[in-house]
């Protein structure tokens, strides 16, 4: 059978793989980033789809308007505007099928067949999956534990012609963490005004906060209109509810708009009114103090378990919130045969190459904190430690 030639950029993910084998229940997975199944509001959701299917149950079981709920998106904006020091209306919300969504749409809007697309090294696996498939060239810009470095941006700007989109996570990075500095931000923005390039400013994590104040996102210091900011419901209460929305001025969100509605017509009818309906019947605030208490004992933890267990030359990170840590082997060690030896003894995690696009730094490896309770990633981190030590030498 003849397939379309994109098709060859597409073999799975890492992630895909390593899903399948932490399936089995014996395996300690540090592995997805999934958030904790027991802190699902499962009864809160229940009597919001009750209340929905009770007063607007025809309305939410049809066909939708691409943009999204109004009620809804009138929520998102004047919630990320409270959090990042946004101005945004209900106007500059779409709602999306997920994150991943809009990452996908970006590339249909931005990219053509080996134009440029700048992102932080590492960057988001998922990232890197959806926009491969228009073709485009990944340039890494140099990222410390600030965020991206400005002068290697000025330095990539100059010496790429072609730069059509950059792409980052400024807040608890996927893969490493690291969240950016005030003044990492407003250089960047101060570069960025400079230019007419779109810049993607994913925030996933940026709730899930442990200790410290939250920065202004770039989206606070955007002059232009350059930047698109994502954010999704996924991590603070439901990832089965595929619900994510895309910020930005009202002209650029049209595209998206087109795009959408080429691909889906709409996200879910049911799941906008299902979440709108438990976003007015609960404070969503008080659930996410509560996934903050846990996640906040769990990321200490496997620290705690790390500082023990780990041999001596393995840097890792010590995040502020979010769901991931990132750690760093002596040059020469294979986190895929680690990898290998540590699923034989039950344990999993993502080596950390597959989130550079360009390849290399096969010492390195992302650790998921949320989805395993403090016992397993007590005993996890202990047996990765045993296997790590079998390499050293």
């Amino acid at each position: 059978m003849n397939f379309a030639r994109r098709m060859e950029k597409f073999q799975g993910s890492d992630i895909q793989q390593i899903l399948k084998v932490t399936a089995r229940p014996e395996i300690i997975s540090f592995g997805g980033g999934l958030p904790a199944p027991e802190l699902f509001p499962v009864e809160g959701m229940k009597r919001a789809m009750e209340k929905v299917l009770d007063e607007a149950g025809s309305k939410a079981l049809q066909y939708f308007t691409t943009e999204g709920l109004v009620p809804l998106r009138k929520k998102i904006a004047d919630r990320t505007n409270l959090r990042t020091g946004t101005d945004l209306g209900q106007e500059n919300v779409v709602i999306v099928t997920g994150s991943q969504q809009a990452l996908d749409l970006a590339g249909k809007i931005f990219l053509d067949e080996g134009d440029v697309v700048l992102c932080e090294s590492p960057t988001y696996l998922g990232a890197i999956d959806a926009l491969k498939a228009y073709s485009p060239r990944f340039v890494e810009v140099q990222t410390d534990g600030e965020g991206m470095v400005t002068e290697d941006l000025e330095r990539q700007l100059a010496a790429n012609e072609r730069v059509k989109l950059i792409y980052v996570t400024p807040d608890f990075q996927n893969p490493t963490g690291v969240t950016w500095s005030d003044n990492r931000r407003r250089s960047f923005m101060e570069v960025v005004n400079e230019h007419e390039i779109p810049v993607l400013e994913d925030n996933p994590y940026g709730e899930l906060r442990f200790q410290g104040v939250t920065p202004p996102s770039l989206k606070s210091y955007d002059e232009k209109g350059n930047v698109i900011l994502l954010g999704t419901f996924s991590k603070i209460l439901s990832p089965g509810m595929r619900v994510a929305w895309i910020c930005g001025d009202e002209d650029l969100l049209e595209k998206f708009v087109y795009v959408k509605q080429a691909s889906d017509l709409h996200t879910s009818t049911l799941s906008q009114y299902q979440i709108d309906a438990f976003l007015d019947m609960y404070d969503l605030d008080e659930h996410i103090a509560g996934l903050i208490e846990v996640y906040r004992h769990r990321r200490d933890v496997m620290l705690t378990s790390m500082d023990e267990f780990l041999p001596e030359g393995v840097d890792f990170n010590r995040p502020d919130g979010g769901l991931f840590t990132w750690a760093v082997m002596p040059e020469g060690v294979s986190s895929r045969d680690v990898l290998t030896k540590a699923i034989e003894n039950n344990v999993a995690f993502v080596p950390g190459d597959a989130f550079y696009p360009n390849g290399g730094h096969e010492n390195t490896m992302r650790l998921n904190f949320s989805n395993m309770s403090p016992q397993r990633i007590t005993k996890g981190i202990e047996i990765l430690g045993k296997v790590m030590e079998s390499f050293a030498g």
